[in-house]
């Protein structure tokens, strides 16, 4: 088979990565890709969201299965063209896509059928928000209801806060058009943790489990940030609260679509929070999250191209779907400065020496070649993911690349997996 993947961050470094070992797959192309997804793709000048050239290329070049990465040509309705033209594609039509696109349509969705999540309203008008906003107390949530590529969130620890988040999504328009609607809703206390799905649009098999880390210093502090990190699984979802999210929140989303003339297809991102009343949805995506990818896909057993392909012809029932009994860590190096202003075009050292660990792969998020060096070219640049039988092995073998790989003001967060760690101390602690 000839597969295309649609993007260029560290999730289609994975998909790539992944697809290659499939014994189905004879040759991977990337559009656009990066200089980490060149050493084991073809890459192609194709940005992700031209959809007309991207599906010219897959005719062209008689692809057999595309694969989209990122929520922009899903929301454009990428999937939609290509199945117009009679070719494969892995991904959610636009309508579905909508889950994502418009935290609005989530959030009246979830209402409808009784789906928990935090209450809230959506808003046009700066001064209806802003007199909403004096009823309530903090901390409370703004929202864009559009994408802002996971910067769209702010968990105002103040009125002050969520007031200044108000204007500068409606008046400033800081998000342009994704902003110009936003959801102010109730902030929600407990731990995070996210659920991805498999879904033909009737059977839903859901993946390990996987904890992200949105801010951007340690501690949980800063702005929020596409993902500074991630391990997998996390141990706050416990096999009774898995069954409770599949049973009150993943099939009643696949079914509650299906009831709106939706039939969604593809993978299903529920960012939950386990709060003391069970848990609640914070937000959807409708395609894999980054860095979630990096932590969920390297133990996949099943073949990733088989499981797509069932997904596709709504073959997912018969399709046995295994991991490996591991733990995996990524660790985001980012600019210095990310997610607000950073710099460019700073030459990356050490990659060669951290691919020589056992247990260990780097993903390009951010990355390209410039003459012979490999150099920064965006806000999280590498995803430096290890695997081991326990997370401590894990943890160790990624933060033991993360001290060999450097470029100019480079930083990353030094506490991934400690919510995990401080779980397994607790649950020892009980025993005992």
């Amino acid at each position: 088979m000839r597969v295309l993947v649609v993007g260029s961050g560290g999730r289609e470094h994975v998909l790539t990565w992944k697809l290659r070992q499939s014994p189905r797959v004879q040759k991977v192309y990337c559009a656009p890709g990066n200089a980490g997804i060149a050493q084991e793709a073809e890459c192609v000048p194709i940005a992700a969201e031209d959809i007309d050239a991207l599906v010219a290329f897959a005719r062209q070049e008689k692809i057999d299965l595309t694969v989209v990465g990122p929520e922009a040509p899903l929301t454009l309705g990428i999937v939609d063209a290509f199945t117009a033209a009679g070719l494969a594609i892995f991904g959610p039509m636009q309508e579905a896509a909508r889950l994502e696109g418009s935290k609005v349509f989530a959030k009246q969705l979830m209402e409808k059928y009784k789906i928990p999540t935090a209450e809230s309203r959506s808003f046009t008008n700066v001064e209806e928000a802003l007199t909403y906003l004096q009823e309530k107390e903090a901390p409370i949530v703004v929202k864009a209801d559009g994408l802002a590529a996971g910067k769209g969130v702010v968990v105002a620890a103040t009125l002050a806060e969520a007031e200044d988040a108000v204007r500068r999504m409606l008046v400033e328009e800081e998000f342009g058009a994704a902003g110009s609607r936003i959801i102010i809703e109730e902030y929600l206390q407990g731990e995070e943790v996210t659920i991805l799905a498999f879904t033909d649009g009737e059977t839903i098999i859901p993946m390990v489990s996987s904890q992200d880390h949105k801010a951007a210093y340690d501690g949980d502090k800063g702005p929020n940030t596409g993902g500074m990190g991630a391990y997998s699984p996390a141990p706050v979802l416990t096999k009774e609260l898995l069954a409770q999210v599949e049973r009150e929140i993943l099939q009643p989303t696949i079914l509650g679509l299906r009831a709106e003339g939706i039939t969604y297809k593809g993978v299903l991102y529920a960012g939950l929070m386990i709060t003391e009343n069970g848990p609640k949805v914070l937000e959807y995506n409708v395609r894999f999250g980054d860095p979630e990818c990096q932590v969920i896909l390297p133990p996949l057993k099943t073949d990733l191209c088989t499981i797509m392909l069932a997904v596709i012809n709504g073959t997912l029932a018969k399709t046995q779907i295994e991991w490996h009994d591991n733990h995996t860590v990524c660790v985001v190096m980012a600019s210095g400065g990310y997610p607000l202003s950073y710099q460019k075009g700073k030459v990356i050292t050490g990659l060669d020496e951290a691919a020589m660990l056992q247990d260990v792969y780097v993903f390009h998020a951010g990355t390209a070649k410039e003459g012979n060096q490999l150099v920064t070219s965006g806000g999280r640049v590498l995803g430096v993911t290890a695997w081991g039988d326990k997370l401590t092995d894990a943890l160790d073998k990624a933060y033991q690349a993360v001290e060999i790989i450097n470029f100019a003001g480079a930083h990353y967060r030094h506490d991934i997996g400690q919510k995990a760690l401080r779980h397994q101390i607790m649950n020892c602690s009980f025993r005992a």
